[in-house]
């Protein structure tokens, strides 16, 4: 069941974006007792997002773009988000 944060995570990306795919892993028992754990199951994630807005978009603008839609969430609420993000168009996708 998902936590409260993957759930605002998953609903913002949605609403800004309208993914063809998206998939909001929530990374943080693999890193339960390390930096970062800050004890509340949810302080790492990875974001594997596809959607026409990241068409003509270097990887470095749709990574702005995926955080920008997610406010204050990186850097202030977890303590890492990878973020995998591709366009329908793209030749080579993966999770």
């Amino acid at each position: 069941m998902a936590g409260p944060l993957e759930t605002e995570i998953h609903n913002l990306l949605t609403n800004s974006f309208k993914p063809d795919r998206l998939e909001v892993i929530n990374d943080s028992a693999m890193h339960s007792g390390h930096s970062g754990d800050d004890g509340s199951g949810e302080s790492h994630f990875t974001v594997v997002i596809e959607s026409a807005e990241f068409s003509g978009k270097s990887r470095l603008q749709r990574q702005r773009m995926v955080n920008h839609a997610l406010g204050d969430i990186p850097g202030e609420r977890v303590h890492a988000l990878a973020i995998r993000a591709f366009a329908p168009d793209d030749a080579q996708k993966g999770a």
